[in-house]
């Protein structure tokens, strides 16, 4: 069973405490050459919880990250060979002969523990790789170690050259995310960047100790991960790689020093990888061939995550709030398949998705029920926090209301007055309700195709403001209805009472003054006590310019209104072309 690590304390020779989670000891087997005969220790003290794991804050200095831990071990014991006194008998004589005993091999003990640093999630998959590498390690330690003899290489440090000069060697593996990596590369290498692996050698040569402190390796998963996907490798394999690139590292080879340093590594690489019978190319040729492609093929780099690999990543957000017509639906107002999983994926590390929409809460609750997004578990309830009718419902803990701003009752009854003289179908939003004075193709596709509840013909405009509080109003026409008449008549009409909004070319919408949906965005956090550098944001209508803005990371999706694109951060591909998968998948986590 293998056991969560946090951050090692080494530098001050302590152990610790009892927060820290370890990793085995592993074990080789016996080498009959010319090293000393290998046992695994079982003389640490273990440290275990009843569930296997035991987690602490990494509230660690970095330079702290050098020595001593605690190991959880089997006990692998050679049964020696009886010695001492052999008495011999021959005729006509007797003699005692006295044997000289043979000499008790010594045996190398080797301490080696695989560490999984507490940020990384409690997967399966990397659970597995780490008891892997339980039985791994030592193997690759064995052979590079058997290597050494009669070594020839020029530019590798031999400071390290006999092993039997020692009684025991520790090394540690630790597997981390980029934040963890980036921090160290920061404070030891003062390069401001994750990187894959770094190797941390704790063996000074004019000690001369008995214990061999071989030291650290460090291996970002999160990197890992994304490097064996664009080179077609397991996880494992490439977590395998590293180790063993580390692992020359830490034994003085040095490809950075020069061209012949970096060939020698690369030939010990590549040696090891097929001694061991591992699967890809060492690392150094991986990054030749990489550097090659890029300048056969000058491609913009893709850094998204795939589905597969993101629970190996640590959420940027805490919150992504979606607008839905333009954005969380594609142009048919539907939503894909690609999309519902990408959110589910969201949902599954911890994000919360808060749909921000001029939708009323009824439609919204209805398009993702279909998706299975709705409930509990889901995107939206009845129960979830939303901003909704461009901010004018706003639902917040619990799905219970927070805020509710009614259009004037002034420009309400003119606004219908205006449809029934023009003839232009008109909706009025009050209380989870769509009213209407007459029947149209318009108002029914509204609910059709966009999923708001059927609008209710009322038998006039007195009935009709008696009915309901409402909310907004939304004009239905062409486009170029829209933008040639509606638009510029109501954005002078309403005047002070009231503000023109449009979500999509053939709607318009009329709405009281001073709301947004962004307005309804910061009430919301402000009751959630969420910052806003917790949330990215994405949306297409110039309705949501103010949400985008308000965000640390605010994504229009291309299909989005020229004024949306110009104040996002971002943009990625049309509602379409899967834009909310795929924003997600590349700068959620």
């Amino acid at each position: 069973m293998l056991l969560r690590a946090s951050p090692l304390l080494r530098a001050s020779h302590r152990p610790f405490s009892s927060g820290v989670h370890m990793a085995l000891a592993a074990h080789v087997l016996p080498n009959h050459q010319s090293f000393p005969s290998w046992r695994s220790s079982s003389h640490l003290p273990p440290v275990c919880q009843a569930n296997g794991y035991d987690r602490i804050s990494p509230k660690l200095t970095f330079s702290q990250f050098v020595r001593s831990f605690y190991v959880l071990s089997g006990t692998y014991n050679k049964v020696q060979r009886p010695c001492g006194r052999i008495f011999c008998g021959q005729r006509e004589y007797r003699k005692v002969r006295r044997r000289v005993p043979k000499t008790k091999k010594k045996e190398l003990e080797l301490n080696v523990s695989i560490c999984i640093e507490e940020k990384l999630p409690d997967d399966p998959e990397l659970l597995s790789i780490a008891e892997m590498l339980r039985l791994n390690v030592p193997k690759a330690l064995k052979l590079a170690f058997n290597n050494l003899k009669d070594s020839q290489y020029k530019t590798r440090d031999s400071s390290i050259n006999d092993v039997g000069l020692f009684e025991s060697v520790e090394m540690s593996v630790l597997l981390c995310n980029d934040e963890f990596i980036c921090k160290l590369n920061k404070e030891w290498r003062d390069e401001d960047h994750a990187t894959d692996v770094l190797s941390m050698s704790q063996h000074v040569p004019e000690l001369k100790l008995p214990i061999l402190m071989l030291g650290d390796i460090v291996i970002s998963v999160e990197t890992a991960a994304r490097q064996a996907e664009e080179r077609g490798h397991t996880l494992l394999d490439e977590i395998r790689i590293l180790l063993v690139h580390g692992l020359l590292h830490l034994l003085g080879f040095d490809h950075e020093i020069s061209e012949e340093a970096e060939v020698e590594m690369e030939k010990e690489e590549e040696l090891l990888l097929k001694s061991l019978e591992w699967k890809g190319k060492g690392l150094i040729q991986s990054a030749i061939d990489a550097e090659t492609n890029s300048n056969s093929v000058a491609e913009v780099s893709d850094d998204r995550k795939k589905e597969g690999s993101l629970r190996f990543y640590r959420p940027r957000f805490s919150y992504i709030f979606c607008d839905m017509d333009g954005t969380l639906l594609n142009s048919k107002s539907q939503i894909t398949p690609t999309t519902v999983k990408a959110l589910k994926e969201a949902l599954s590390r911890g994000v919360k998705v808060v749909i921000a929409t001029g939708k009323a809460r009824p439609a919204v609750i209805s398009i993702l029920e279909k998706a299975g997004l709705a409930g509990k578990d889901g995107v939206v309830s009845e129960f979830s926090p939303g901003v909704f009718l461009q901010g004018l419902l706003v639902y917040g803990r619990q799905g219970k209301e927070i805020y509710r701003r009614n259009l004037d009752q002034d420009i309400c009854r003119e606004a219908c007055l205006y449809s029934l003289e023009k003839n232009v179908p008109l909706i009025a939003f009050g209380e989870g309700r769509c009213l209407t004075l007459f029947d149209h193709p318009l108002t029914d596709a509204l609910h059709t195709i966009y999923h708001e509840p059927k609008a209710e013909v009322m038998s006039s405009v007195d009935n009709l403001l008696a009915a309901a509080e409402i909310q907004k109003l939304l004009f239905l026409d062409t486009a170029e209805g829209v933008s040639r008449i509606l638009r510029p008549y109501w954005s002078e009409a309403s005047g002070e009472h009231a503000s023109v909004v449009q979500a999509v070319p053939e709607m318009l919408e009329i709405v009281p003054c001073g709301t947004s949906k962004g307005s309804g965005v910061k009430l919301l956090l402000d009751h959630l006590g969420v910052s806003s550098e917790e949330v990215m944001a994405i949306g297409d209508g110039e309705n949501d310019i103010e949400m985008l803005e308000l965000a640390s990371l605010g994504i229009a999706m291309s299909n989005g209104a020229e004024k949306t694109k110009a104040v996002a951060n971002l943009i990625g591909p049309s509602n379409d072309e899967d834009g909310v998968a795929e924003v997600i998948y590349r700068y959620a986590f």
